[in-house]
């Protein structure tokens, strides 16, 4: 069964507004959203899918389940949740 993978901006930490436009509660289907998600983000994010895809266990799962990752420029530091869905 293929799994759906959501990326969601769940937080910003830095100074600066995204310069890709993203803001706190945009939501991205990896599969059909792609050329939506800022590329510096998804360079971030890809090798977490790649293992979630695939039924591994990221290193830094926190322990409620879920997966975060943060965005790359620093002056924005978007944050992300991954989540998978059985599709």
């Amino acid at each position: 069964m293929k799994k759906k993978i959501r990326l969601t901006v769940v937080d910003r930490r830095g100074a600066c507004q995204c310069h890709h436009g993203h803001k706190i509660s945009d939501s991205f289907d990896f599969d059909t959203d792609r050329g939506k998600l800022c590329p510096m983000a998804m360079h971030v994010a890809f090798p977490y899918i790649d293992i979630l895809r695939y039924g591994g266990t990221p290193p830094c799962s926190k322990r409620d389940g879920r997966m975060l990752f943060s965005c790359p420029d620093t002056d924005v530091l978007n944050i992300f949740e991954i989540t998978v869905e059985e599709s």
